[in-house]
């Protein structure tokens, strides 16, 4: 898988989570910029060339409601 794949595999993940929990992207970019200035038009964009800060996912995960947990594979 080469990099803009990966970014757009991410991009659709995050995108889902909002959606699923009844959120849009304007709504949690407004959020986020009440944390750490992150304007709504650039919050896609960051996600479409994968530039978005891990602390800005796990906040995006925050106010969804959920938390990134580290798993060890299984190989």
């Amino acid at each position: 898988m080469n990099k803009k794949e990966e970014q757009k595999i991410i991009k659709n993940e995050v995108k889902s989570y909002i959606i699923k929990e009844g959120f849009t992207m304007k709504k949690i970019a407004s959020l986020l910029n009440k944390k750490s200035k992150v304007a709504p038009q650039n919050l896609s964009n960051k996600l479409a060339r994968g530039t978005i800060k891990y602390s800005e996912i796990k906040q995006i995960a925050n106010i969804l409601g959920y938390e990134i947990k580290w798993q060890k594979k299984n190989n």
